[in-house]
């Protein structure tokens, strides 16, 4: 789940956002096997599969999972499913904007699933392009704070390769640019010395829109929801929720 004021998120979201973020294997395996399959099996030559595995490295998957996936997206192994990315888009409670990023095998079945949890969860459906718009494809990549990375460094370092934004998290520190960029980005931090917690392109909103703690309260249940289905890989939305009210939620 991914919901921003304009690029920047509190401390309060994140924790909100990284515990929602707990995907199962599953997803971490489908989107390996596609960027496999996109791009090849060497993770020096393919960028979006380096971040695929760097992402299921960090969230404890065993390497042996990983070197499958990698071998089956490109075809070097059997049993590779033929994935396929389909964006479903609708509305939460209080008009908050939803896009919906599917990886499928069976575009039927992601559809008809979307639609039950969405309806059945106080949201409902749009047509292709109603919501869209209000979001724009950014590369955003995730660092930790600890001793020696401070804003000024990370600055420093990918000013030049295009970052737009440096935002501070609380515990972490957020860089946004163009999707484009992200493997500049990437590549610049890991240059000076600077490890990073995720690397991946997203869908950020041009606008927000604030939450009280009711509507925040059902906005998470209907993306609790939607990110139980096996076909969703994310889920993004245009709501801003404040420190006051993300307080009394927790």
């Amino acid at each position: 789940m991914s919901g921003h004021s304009k690029w920047a998120t509190t401390k309060h979201k994140k924790a909100i956002l990284d515990s929602r973020r707990a995907k199962s294997f599953t997803k971490f395996i489908k989107a390996i096997e596609v960027a496999a399959r996109a791009g090849g099996p060497d993770l020096a030559g393919n960028p979006t599969l380096y971040d695929a595995v760097q992402k299921a490295k960090k969230n404890s998957m065993p390497a042996d999972n990983i070197d499958r996936a990698i071998k089956r997206g490109a075809g070097l192994e059997a049993g590779v499913a033929d994935w396929q990315t389909i964006m479903y888009e609708g509305y939460g409670p209080g008009g908050v904007a939803i896009l919906i990023e599917c990886l499928t095998d069976n575009r039927n079945r992601a559809a008809s699933e979307v639609r039950v949890a969405v309806t059945r969860n106080g949201g409902t459906m749009g047509d292709p392009g109603s919501v869209s718009y209000l979001f724009s494809r950014k590369g955003v990549v995730i660092v930790k704070k600890i001793v020696g990375v401070t804003e000024d460094k990370i600055l420093d370092a990918v000013l030049e390769a295009g970052a737009q934004e440096v935002n501070d998290l609380g515990e972490s520190f957020e860089v946004v640019c163009e999707a484009t960029d992200l493997v500049a980005v990437r590549s610049a931090l890991q240059s000076v010395g600077i490890d990073y917690e995720s690397a991946e392109t997203s869908f950020l909103p041009s606008m927000s829109i604030p939450l009280d703690g009711e509507q925040a309260g059902k906005v998470f249940q209907l993306i609790d929801a939607i990110e139980e289905l096996d076909d969703v890989q994310n889920v993004y939305g245009n709501f801003d929720i404040s420190d006051e009210v993300m307080a009394s939620l927790d």
